[in-house]
């Protein structure tokens, strides 16, 4: 999926024609606000699926919502159901799957009602490992339309405004950009500068997507990507895994607003033989760009405004190891406390001092690497994909977050990595120095 690396949640909306309205509001209400997980660039948000409480990757890319993952066990009922097939970005075959309707959504007190959800059966079709934190599902276009939605990427807050009550001169510091909404997709237009070239670009919004930029170099009249790039898994979608290069481009430019050296992916037309496009179509803006903004969605006047926010000069990373991780289950882990404390807890003598030794068992992730890049640090020093990590620069592997793992591998060129794997019940440290393909 898209990470350190990139995840990369791109989907082809299985287009059924659905009468779904937006979140309807109560007489009182100008708003409403939730906080949301930052993970990868991607917004995760709890959502209730007829009154059970669950995690969704919001995603202005997908139509239909996408229930996938149920790892906690939780049970929820969904009603009318028929079997589909499932084709999208990917090189597999389809999925099967199920389409649910007469579905309620609610979203902290707003909901949706008669909502039809989409249900992939594929187990394996989980994201939750990549990511690091628990994702059952998608959201889109429902989320969006008939309603004003602000993303505050700086203060991770959703706001969904009443539009009848909104208040326009809000959006003044806000730079205004047109866009189309088409197979009730956003799509803008933009300028792309490879060298010399310059590509007028139009692009599908999408959330969704962990990076910057996308582009489906057979779309174009060029010859597109730069020389200096290289191979890379950008991710999964409905019909497996996603195979393309990535490269640095001169610049990027949305109305006003110019991003120098942006990195960009570019997807195999194998991957891309699934897909259905709108017409002129070259690629897709991702999160990898949009989470340098602040920015509403108005769907309903075909705008979006965007202002920049702490994020907006940040460098342009990838993965520099050449390691991809994910979340691999988890272990019960024995950690002792000691407590300067006097009870009837056993007690041992240290010098002069007493303490309690208590002990306690938790749950702590597992991290597994699941693919090594050809000609990256990590493949020069034989790392090997299924193995388990145990230990980052002699931290152990589960004191660290998912995120915070892929972070270190996309820092600055040159950084000393020292990490202690586990091969068939044998331990091995290596070292190596992340490097810069580009």
């Amino acid at each position: 999926m898209k990470l350190f690396y990139t995840f990369i949640f791109l989907f082809v909306s299985i287009q059924f024609s659905f009468c779904q309205d937006g979140f309807q509001f109560k007489a009182n209400q100008n708003k409403i606000k939730i906080p949301f997980k930052l993970v990868n660039n991607l917004v995760i948000l709890p959502i209730a699926i007829n009154g059970v409480r669950m995690n969704f990757l919001l995603d202005s890319g997908v139509v239909d919502t996408v229930l996938f993952s149920l790892e906690d066990k939780a049970e929820v009922a969904l009603f009318n159901t028929e079997k589909i097939t499932l084709k999208g970005l990917g090189t597999d075959h389809a999925a099967e799957g199920l389409k649910s309707s007469g579905n309620n959504l609610t979203f902290s007190g707003l909901t949706l009602k008669n909502q039809t959800i989409i249900v992939i059966l594929d187990e394996t079709f989980n994201f939750s490992s990549s990511l690091g934190v628990p994702v059952n599902g998608i959201i889109g276009y429902h989320f969006f339309n008939k309603n004003l939605v602000e993303i505050n990427y700086q203060s991770k807050k959703v706001i969904v405004h009443n539009l009848k009550k909104f208040n326009s001169k809000k959006l003044k510091s806000y730079e205004e950009v047109d866009i189309s909404i088409e197979n009730n997709k956003p799509y803008l237009v933009s300028n792309i500068l490879f060298d010399s070239k310059v590509l007028p670009s139009k692009l599908l919004i999408d959330s969704g997507n962990s990076d910057a930029i996308w582009v489906f170099e057979k779309n174009s009249n060029f010859n597109l990507i730069p020389k200096n790039n290289f191979d890379d898994f950008l991710g999964r979608g409905f019909s497996g895994d996603i195979q393309g290069k990535r490269a640095i481009v001169k610049s990027f430019e949305i109305k006003n607003f110019k991003f120098d050296n942006p990195l960009v992916a570019f997807p195999d037309s194998t991957s891309l033989s699934n897909v259905v496009f709108v017409r002129n179509r070259v690629g897709s803006i991702g999160a990898g760009i949009l989470k340098r903004f602040n920015l509403f969605f108005d769907y309903e006047k075909n705008k979006i405004y965007l202002k920049k926010n702490i994020f907006f000069d940040e460098p342009f990373s990838f993965n520099k190891s050449g390691i991809t991780v994910q979340n691999a289950g988890f272990q019960y882990v024995q950690e002792k406390i000691t407590e300067n404390l006097r009870s009837n807890i056993v007690k041992v003598e240290f010098g002069q001092t007493e303490v309690n030794l208590k002990y306690k068992f938790e749950l702590k992730p597992v991290y597994e690497i699941t693919n090594i890049r050809k000609g990256t640090p990590a493949a020069e020093i034989g790392l090997q994909k299924g193995d388990i990590m145990l230990s980052i620069n002699n931290i152990l592997g589960y004191g660290y977050s998912l995120e915070e793992i892929n972070s270190i591998f996309k820092s600055e060129e040159g950084r000393v990595i020292i990490i202690e794997i586990q091969r068939n019940k044998i331990t091995l440290k290596k070292k190596f120095k992340l490097r810069s393909i580009l």
